[in-house]
């Protein structure tokens, strides 16, 4: 198994796009630390990746707390005594018009999306800094270029990738590699739950004409994340059926 001994930290990912990562690196003999701030929704994920044979710590934190994110590393190091992977994968949207969007609203994405990735690769760096090793794959988004109703979102995912390239460039002497790829549309609950003339058209954007699988992504993270990419760094990989090219 190609993370067997490994161990992983998966943030938002309960449901959607982080738990179907978790899964994955579960079933390539990882040892998956599973958070989010929903405690309930933990469980069944966490159940799951114990249910692969490997050992799994689900952690409630909110990202966007310093505090928490130092407790959250803090549990990972006092129960594996290490750190190979992190997934900055949580995410919140709350969409609004320029004109309509509230304070409220943008500081809120801001504070998860973009400030709450920066205290997890901070953390994270600090670790595998003093370890000589390490991967860290930022999930961004195609709404980085840009999205009607989305400027707190689209501010927050352009952001990332200042932030995984700057990342990268210091941590690069330290055997620390820092990627991020950038969905575009990804068969999540999300996805799923859109009435069908909405889906239709928002689905008519992609080259492809259709929304990606979730495992598909999960395999670019894997990848990212193995030796297999030892020579890969500073980069954005899209997953997105051609969304990119539009």
């Amino acid at each position: 198994m190609e993370f067997k001994d490994k161990v992983v930290l998966v943030t938002g990912a309960a449901q959607g796009i982080g738990k179907g990562t978790a899964l994955a690196f579960a079933k390539q003999g990882a040892s998956v630390v599973i958070n989010d701030v929903n405690e309930e929704l933990t469980q069944e994920p966490a159940g799951e990746v114990a249910s692969a044979g490997v050992t799994s710590l689900a952690i409630v934190a909110d990202i966007s707390v310093s505090s928490e994110v130092k407790g959250l590393f803090q549990q990972v190091i006092e129960r594996f005594g290490t750190l190979d992977v992190l997934v900055n994968n949580a995410a919140v949207t709350r969409d609004a018009f320029l004109h309509k969007m509230t304070e409220e609203q943008w500081k809120k994405v801001m504070d998860v999306d973009l400030t709450g990735t920066f205290y997890c690769l901070q953390a994270a760096a600090g670790i595998m800094r003093a370890q000589g090793r390490g991967a860290i794959i930022n999930i961004s988004s195609d709404a980085r270029f840009g999205n009607a109703g989305q400027a707190n979102y689209s501010a927050a995912k352009a952001g990332l990738i200042g932030l995984t390239k700057t990342a990268a460039l210091e941590l690069a002497r330290n055997n620390v590699r820092v990627n991020a790829v950038s969905p575009g549309p990804i068969e999540t609950a999300m996805i799923q739950a859109l009435p069908e003339k909405v889906l239709k058209s928002f689905l008519a954007r992609v080259p492809m004409g259709r929304a990606g699988p979730v495992e598909e992504l999960a395999e670019l993270i894997l990848f990212l994340a193995s030796d297999r990419s030892s020579f890969i760094t500073g980069q954005v990989i899209n997953c997105d059926g051609g969304w990119f090219m539009c």
